[in-house]
């Protein structure tokens, strides 16, 4: 069968190709004729691949999404580019006049496409001077539609511009046309539009563009980098004189003005605009990723849809979160400054080497052809690099976040001290050693198991025997008492050898069972005995959720972000409700560890919270210290709002060093008790909200001590020495959530604490 086609096929193919190489008059004329037929046979195919009238009116309206906080003010606006939309009434009528003298004169004469200037234009391309004749609608298609048009200089591209461009005109009015366009060309510096390009260029709105001004911009679109006023000044100049001759050709500028304009300098007052990060940019960003995923499902466009996305975030506690982070983070950074000054960090030479290693400008020097030694002296020898390194390594991070434990609802969240700094998520992203923060799982696992608060050990050395004939030995910041202290005292001081044995009671599985049950669920917990003092690294919102389910008297509620999606005219697309609560502690035992953690409040490592900041409020609360004060962590629990705050540096061989302000009660405890204090001071918390757990008739009540921010209590904390109203019983301050491995004992487990 195949061979008899190609029998009948190679004749006429024969015959075909003969009459090419021997075409008669009236093949030729024939030939002509179907030309234009097949260019309208290829014009309709590709009709179809290009955007529809549809995408051309979604265009015309496209709005970005809109996320708003719970009281409805703005937090952020997903933008497809750094631009800001500004109606044509809005902008010079330079910037119009030199656009159309330069690029499309004839502008309001076309449809899309001009034919006179099309033809020009191939005209000249076939004598060897190639010309653009685009139109400005033909641009505007490019700009519109990157994807479906293209820039390849292909005959199909712009037949696909021209498709596309006669498509707008018949969608687009004029006015629309020119605004769409200028709102829409790329500037550089992350700048599109008209209107980032004057602030970008000439730190001024749109509206207020002088003709030179107006001739500059314009001219950059010919060739952005290459017409860039900033860094070619002088082609810069020319191209503005020429879009200057332009408008006088067109009657748009007068001739005698055009002779002085041209003799001007530049006058470029440059400042890169970036896009305005809102109050809680960490948040908006899990967001975002959260809302792509979600638009794909349901064929929604984040950037095009004007999606009205409301959230749980409470814009006044969000304020107050982000101010105790920068204020307490500050006075913390003042002092890692004189820690780990100059002769501090020239004194970790191996530490230091370490870190030049790691940088990029190490591996450029490698790939360069250096040495080790060579690339090590080099960048040692460069000041500027080795400033900035130091600083670098030794700039202090935090994350904070509060939940509402009744509902789930995220209230605040900071995952940085400055987003355009460190835009690493210290909430959501990082995972740390949460030190003794753990502990009440181990005790809310025992309370589980039907011991309670008054059950006692004895403080005193413990080991236990782990696989291969290592030994595990606990230990606290002083030697053991030898006293017998109650599971109450045993959490409320945060002692290690009484918490090490309530673990070998409880067992290690039990433990990681429930603090998975109660909120610690993506981060892998190691079922070891170790775990009690919390080896196993987790992330903020994790244990925020964990100890939100102990203020919810046991019951676990996740997380919530979003309460409801509305369209661009406030049609709501969906709406969104807590999951079933899991009671993943039982009523009694969240309670009674609750009471147990008012203690730790009261009279123990979180007392600051009572003496420093003076909070009489129901609440109780878990400070935590990683080995050499590695990450300090302090979570605190109110009826109405659970905060968390973590402290710490990024890479964690740069440890808070000091036993003073490197512990989480001096450094996470500051940051939760000011956003706590001033919530409740502003009564955006209610000051006399009480949790049901009832407390235990013994426990004293706490005596407030008002203990305001003076000059001189910040001058004594910043000089470190203890502050005698935070100094009780158990040299509580001394937080004694680092476990301790005795020298003279081989065998003994070094509990790694770092990540």
């Amino acid at each position: 069968m195949m061979k008899m086609a190609l029998a009948r096929v190679k004749p006429l193919a024969a015959e075909m190709l003969g009459r090419l190489r021997h075409p008669t008059r009236r093949g030729a004329l024939l030939s002509l004729a179907a030309l234009p037929v097949l260019l309208l046979l290829y014009v309709l195919v590709l009709i179809p691949f290009t955007p529809s009238i549809g995408d051309l009116r979604k265009a015309k309206s496209e709005k970005p999404a809109t996320v708003l906080s719970a009281d409805g003010k703005e937090l952020a606006v997903f933008k497809r580019a750094n631009r800001d939309w500004v109606k044509l009434g809005d902008i010079s009528p330079n910037v119009v006049a030199a656009l159309i003298s330069t690029e499309d004169h004839r502008f309001f004469q076309h449809h899309g496409i001009d034919l006179k200037r099309t033809a020009s234009a191939a005209l000249h391309t076939f004598t060897g001077d190639r010309q653009g004749g685009s139109t400005i609608t033909q641009q505007l298609a490019r700009n519109l539609f990157p994807e479906e048009v293209g820039r390849a200089p292909t005959f199909t591209r712009k037949i696909k511009e021209a498709i596309t461009a006669l498509k707008i005109e018949a969608v687009y009015s004029k006015k629309e046309i020119l605004e769409t366009y200028l709102n829409t060309v790329p500037f550089l510096y992350n700048a599109f539009g008209i209107e980032m390009a004057a602030r970008t260029y000439f730190d001024k709105s749109a509206d207020k563009l002088d003709v030179l001004e107006s001739a500059t911009l314009i001219g950059m679109l010919k060739g952005t980098s290459y017409y860039n006023p900033v860094q070619n000044p002088e082609r810069s100049v020319e191209r503005r004189n020429l879009v200057l001759g332009q408008m006088v050709k067109h009657k748009k500028l007068d001739a005698a003005k055009f002779a002085s304009l041209k003799k001007r300098p530049l006058k470029v007052d440059f400042e890169r605009q970036t896009e305005p990060l809102g109050p809680a940019p960490h948040f908006t960003q899990q967001l975002r990723r959260w809302l792509i995923e979600w638009a794909d499902r349901n064929d929604y466009n984040i950037h095009a849809d004007g999606l009205v996305v409301r959230t749980t975030i409470d814009s006044r506690l969000q304020n107050l979160a982000n101010q105790a982070v920068t204020r307490q983070g500050d006075k913390l950074q003042g002092v890692a400054s004189a820690e780990w000054g100059p002769r501090a960090w020239a004194a970790k030479k191996a530490l230091v080497l370490s870190f030049v290693r790691d940088s990029r400008e190490y591996k450029a020097a490698m790939d360069s052809g250096l040495t080790d030694e060579q690339a090590l002296k080099q960048l040692q020898a460069d000041p500027a690099f080795m400033q900035a390194l130091r600083r670098d390594k030794t700039r202090l991070q935090a994350g904070f976040v509060a939940l509402d434990p009744r509902n789930g609802h995220v209230m605040a969240w900071v995952g940085s001290r400055d987003f355009s700094q460190d835009p690493f998520d210290h909430v959501q992203q990082a995972r740390r050693q949460p030190g003794s923060t753990f502990k009440p799982f181990v005790y809310g696992a025992a309370f589980e198991q039907g011991a309670h608060p008054t059950d006692s050990f004895i403080d005193q050395a413990v080991d236990y025997p782990l696989e291969g004939g290592a030994v595990w030995r606990p230990s606290d910041a002083g030697a053991p008492s030898g006293r017998t202290m109650s599971l109450r005292e045993g959490l409320v001081y945060s002692k290690n050898t009484i918490t090490a044995q309530v673990m070998q009671t409880v067992g290690p599985a039990k433990v990681a069972k429930l603090a998975q049950a109660m909120g610690v669920r993506q981060s892998k917990l190691e079922q070891v005995p170790s775990l009690a003092l919390g080896t196993s690294p987790v992330t903020l919102k994790e244990m925020v959720s964990a100890y939100s389910t102990i203020a919810n008297s046991g019951s676990y509620i996740e997380p919530m972000l979003v309460t409801r999606i509305e369209d661009r005219n406030g049609r709501v697309l969906e709406q969104f409700q807590a999951k079933a609560p899991e009671q993943a502690l039982s009523v009694a035992s969240a309670q009674t560890l609750l009471d147990v953690m008012r203690g730790v409040i009261d009279r123990g490592t979180g007392v600051g919270i009572r003496t420093r900041f003076g909070i009489q409020a129901d609440v109780a609360g878990k400070t935590g210290t990683t080995q050499d004060n590695t990450d300090g962590w302090f979570i605190l629990m109110h009826p109405q709002l659970v905060a968390g705050a973590w402290v710490g540096f990024n890479d964690n061989r740069i440890t808070m060093q000091s036993n003073y302000w490197g512990q989480g009660a001096h450094s996470a405890l500051p940051i939760v008790g000011d956003f706590v204090q001033r919530s409740l001071r502003s009564r955006v918390v209610d000051p006399g909200a009480r949790f049901d757990a009832p407390r235990e008739a013994r426990v004293p009540e706490p005596v407030p001590v008002e203990a305001p921010e003076t000059e001189a209590v910040l001058m004594l904390e910043a000089a470190w020495p203890p502050l005698a109203a935070e100094q009780p019983e158990f040299d509580l301050e001394t937080d004694s959530d680092v476990p301790r491995i005795a020298p003279d004992f081989p065998q003994a487990e070094r509990v790694p604490f770092r990540e």
